[in-house]
């Protein structure tokens, strides 16, 4: 009798979950247990084709004969019917192995604008929303869990079964490059919206209908020393100045108390804390003494990526993440890893070196089952084995379906936050002015009023920036905003004499707190925006939409007062010129 009968115990969907787990677990190597404790990244495409640009091996050889049934979607789809294709022929290849273990495919955010190949993938043909830092400008956890639910259909109808988010880290350091895929600096908002998000793609509880969630980073990232992120060397600090090491647990503890299935830890070392200074995901007192024993969490706890492996992304080398413990070879870390109590290693693929740990002694095979059962339990819920397969043909019609397209534009537009409006500048009133445009589409523009290239001539000058940022070397480093938050002194003289010409509209897009003392007494309406297209911001100036957002932050007053503040501590830089939850109506509304 074949083993993929479903005769077998764990083929039947009649018995209890904890059953077929039991009966599965039972016929399982040590190295096919082995693979379901690693999850790696993998790209659209022909399935035995490498991606030496990312330093991935095809398909083929991670499914068939590394085992592994979990892997990371990069990119974005502009063609859904072709990824969900793409997914089914990987659950087709995983068929064929020895027990027909299906793979669950994971994603970083792609509702959204931000496009960094270890963070989050633009939106492509799914539904574009603003960043989560619009979403809590908002401020509704009703329209996170919205978004949320809309996210899952679209997830669900290409195949994709865990959300490698939210993150509810807290932006208490106002240079850390990570603050724009968070819910900004307020933890009990954060904790708010972190449960509607939840709901939104879990629903009341994990089921066949579900996107399990993966929230991170545990137990908080963003104190980095001087706001340098731990993906590289030079970040790997994660500091306290303010003992509020408490603080950024209260998101965690809300996502638990939502039905969290999995979360995972940051990259970063806890510096003066009491707690041991190793990555907090080699940290014992922190994943089991704190996360699973004082918190109760029992679900599964994912590393984040390349803690193991030194590699090349983007062409850029990357030494493993394994701070504070750089001098242990592969198979410690790895050991060092399960026995801090997580479950699986992100961004790896070397599951030999669980076999060799098993094979030396230094790791029991119970310790392995422990890890395997909660990975295998989350496929049986999710309904995998009975169900590993998309409609292809019907993805196209789900994802960036008008309805999702429209909820999530009406949103980039509520999450626009007018921070200043002198004299009644916006909405503008006249039926079609000239327009100066700097970072806006003239194309777009075209449609609300005159597109004329001098300043002089112009009624009002419409500008769009990003918040400033250092650039850093390398493919993978320079995706990364980090540093100084000041505008260049040169641009800020040039924006305050475009002011003196014509009526400016500045609209920074803030994926940090900007500094904008040096032309916030000069132009005529000063934006902030979280992720909007042109359209969404011409349909706000012109008043053809409300911006209703208020600020997730505060936005300081000068470097000085951020070099100053506690990098743990909400509000902490002194005088900031707009506060946390600031935020502006327009006339009569």
């Amino acid at each position: 009798m074949s083993e993929h009968e479903p005769a077998l115990p764990y083929r039947d969907a009649s018995l209890p979950v904890e059953d077929r787990v039991e009966d599965l677990l039972g016929r399982m190597t040590v190295a096919e247990k082995a693979g379901m404790l690693f999850q790696t990244m993998i790209a659209p495409g022909p399935i035995d084709e490498a991606n030496p640009h990312m330093g991935l091996a095809s398909g083929e050889h991670m499914i068939g004969e590394q085992l592994m049934s979990h892997f990371n979607v990069l990119g974005t789809a502009p063609d859904t019917t072709a990824l969900a294709e793409w997914t089914n022929a990987l659950q087709e290849r995983a068929s064929r192995t020895r027990l027909g273990i299906p793979v669950t495919l994971s994603t970083d955010p792609r509702n959204h604008f931000t496009d960094n190949v270890g963070t989050a993938a633009r939106a492509g043909a799914f539904s574009q929303w603003p960043e989560t830092l619009g979403l809590a400008a908002i401020g509704s956890a009703d329209l996170v869990e919205a978004f949320a639910d809309t996210a899952r259909q679209e997830y669900l109808a290409v195949g994709i079964r865990l959300a490698l988010h939210p993150q509810v880290d807290l932006a208490t350091e106002p240079r850390w490059s990570r603050i724009g895929g968070t819910f900004g600096e307020d933890a009990e908002l954060s904790a708010e919206l972190v449960a509607g998000y939840i709901r939104g793609f879990q629903g009341a509880e994990l089921g066949p209908q579900s996107v399990s969630t993966m929230t991170k980073h545990f137990p908080g990232g963003g104190p980095q020393l001087d706001g340098e992120d731990p993906h590289f060397a030079y970040g790997r600090e994660q500091v306290y100045p303010g003992d509020n090491f408490d603080y950024h647990l209260i998101p965690f503890r809300a996502a638990i108390a939502a039905g969290a299935a999995q979360m995972m830890p940051y990259y970063g070392m806890p510096v003066g804390t009491g707690h041991e200074e190793v990555a907090f995901a080699f940290n014992h007192g922190i994943i089991t003494g704190l996360l699973r024993e004082e918190l109760g969490f029992d679900g599964i706890v994912c590393t984040d990526w390349g803690l193991v492996t030194d590699t090349s992304i983007m062409g850029q080398d990357m030494p493993a993440r394994a701070w504070g413990l750089e001098h242990l070879d592969e198979l410690s870390r790895v050991e060092r890893i399960l026995q801090a109590g997580c479950d699986q290693f992100g961004g790896e693929a070397r599951p030999e070196l669980v076999v060799e740990l098993v094979e030396q002694g230094r790791i029991t095979e119970d310790r392995v089952d422990a890890s395997v059962r909660r990975l295998l339990r989350e496929k049986f819920v999710l309904g995998l084995f009975e169900q590993p397969y998309v409609d292809a043909g019907a993805a196209s019609g789900i994802v960036g379906r008008a309805d999702f397209v429209a909820a999530g534009e009406a949103a980039q537009r509520r999450a626009f936050t007018v921070l200043t409006n002198v004299e009644e500048t916006l909405p503008v009133r006249s039926p079609r002015p000239r327009l100066y445009l700097e970072g806006v589409d003239p194309e777009v523009a075209g449609a609300y009023g005159e597109v004329v290239a001098d300043p002089a001539s112009a009624d009002v000058a419409l500008v769009r920036m990003q918040t400033p940022y250092e650039p850093r070397p390398g493919g993978f480093e320079a995706m990364f905003h980090a540093g100084s938050l000041d505008i260049p002194a040169d641009e800020v003289e040039r924006l305050r004499v475009l002011a003196l010409t014509v009526p400016t509209v500045l609209d920074m897009h803030l994926d940090r707190p900007a500094i904008l003392t040096g032309v916030v007494d000069a132009v005529a309406a000063l934006v902030a925006s979280f992720g909007g297209s042109d359209a969404a911001f011409l349909d706000v100036v012109f008043g053809r939409a409300l911006p209703e957002g208020r600020l997730p932050f505060d936005l300081p007053r000068s470097m000085a007062a951020v070099e100053a503040s506690r990098s743990d501590v909400p509000y902490d830089t002194e005088d900031p010129p707009f506060r946390f939850g600031h935020g502006l109506t327009y006339p009569g509304r």
